[in-house]
């Protein structure tokens, strides 16, 4: 009698584990990965689908499961619904992916401590408790590893020893054994609480605060001006946006936070800070979309004095959705290829990256494809 043949090994599936896992950013990634893995949209603005990213053994869009944690209830199908009906999500795209959703929200988990509540636990407990419920994550679903990514509110920046929310779930992240990536300006692992942890970490974990608008057209405009030789007199900007970030960064700590980011990006690329600030202003109505206008002045030959005024307009979540599946896709492999540590190759995706990164969105785009090649290697 011949032996039957055998079955093949499933593929492997792992997990993108998202803190503010019900916010519009995390909602329109994982409605996004179901609708591009089933052919019903193109990747656009996904960088990992373009040929430099092809056959580096990266997980394919269809082997990630979602789950996370959240201080918010409302179920990710109807917070779906919701951002369909502001224009984020295509009409009718909440229900084709409902069963993507509604299984990625039976994994989220309650995040904390909540605000204005007093939690009984320490900060270690706290930290013990993110990291199990990534862990069980893990087992339950059978997954090959998982990513952490922190698409959460920015917080204010933290004074004195105590860890913010954003600490808190970066060591859990660590303690969990997984890849990190923050995509806000929160302090996440750069708490100088967690440096320790962070230099002996045996995963790779990558920037601070995902650059998806005006700072992406800053690290452009930037180096044009560097190399044409024209001074930079002053750079002004102004930034209107709602939606749960707008809310957030009504809090001048937490813009304070968030423009730190803006202003590196020009003060590493010109070699010092020109005149000028970033205001960022609360349009509730507005939703999810934002406008960010700069004024640029500066001297060309003689001392002509010229201008240049750009207007950015674009939907948050749709630009910063793809960047986070690319980040997630990119630190998985990099953890299955045996890299540890911050991962300044990746700070194409940052306004705030680790160090070693350029500052130029060209240098730093011509870094990753060489980390692509590296993980192409690596297989």
């Amino acid at each position: 009698m011949s032996a039957e043949p055998s079955l093949p090994n499933p593929a492997p599936r792992f997990g993108v584990w998202l803190i503010g896992a019900r916010g519009s950013v995390a909602t329109t990634a994982i409605a996004g990965s179901a609708a591009v893995a089933a052919g019903l949209h193109p990747p656009t603005g996904m960088v990992t689908e373009t040929t430099p990213f092809l056959s580096c053994g990266l997980p394919p869009l269809s082997s990630l499961v979602f789950g996370g944690h959240d201080t918010v209830d409302c179920p990710l199908p109807k917070r779906a619904e919701h951002l369909a009906e502001g224009g984020v999500l295509p009409h009718g795209l909440p229900a084709a992916v409902h069963a993507e959703l509604a299984e990625a929200d039976r994994q989220i988990k309650p995040g904390g401590p909540l605000t204005g509540h007093d939690d009984p636990r320490s900060q270690d407990e706290l930290i013990d408790a993110f990291a199990a419920d990534i862990v069980a994550f893990v087992r339950d679903q059978d997954l090959a590893g998982a990513v952490v990514v922190n698409v959460a509110s920015t917080e204010p920046v933290p004074t004195g020893d105590t860890l913010p929310p954003s600490s808190l779930y970066a060591a859990a992240a660590l303690r969990a054994g997984c890849p990190y990536v923050n995509f806000t300006p929160s302090s996440g692992l750069h708490h100088p609480a967690l440096a320790a942890d962070a230099a002996t970490a045996s995963v790779p974990y990558a920037g601070r605060d995902g650059k998806t608008g005006q700072t992406l057209l800053r690290s452009v405009l930037g180096p044009m001006f560097l190399h044409r030789a024209l001074a930079v007199r002053a750079w002004s900007g102004t930034n209107l946006l709602g939606g749960g970030d707008g809310a957030a960064l009504a809090d001048p700590a937490a813009a304070a936070a968030k423009n730190a980011g803006k202003e590196r990006v020009l003060t590493d690329t010109l070699g010092a800070a020109p005149q000028g600030e970033v205001h960022i202003d609360d349009v509730p109505a507005l939703g999810d979309w934002k406008t960010a206008w700069d004024h640029i002045a500066f001297d060309g030959f003689l001392g002509a004095r010229m201008v240049l005024q750009t207007t950015w307009q674009g939907c948050d979540s749709a630009l910063a959705a793809p960047l986070v599946l690319d980040l997630a896709r990119l630190l998985l492999r990099a953890h299955t290829a045996g890299l540890t540590g911050p991962r300044p190759e990746l700070g194409f995706y940052f306004k705030d990256p680790d160090p070693g990164a350029g500052a130029a969105l060209g240098e730093q785009y011509a870094a990753l494809v060489d980390f692509a090649d590296r993980l192409r290697g690596a297989r």
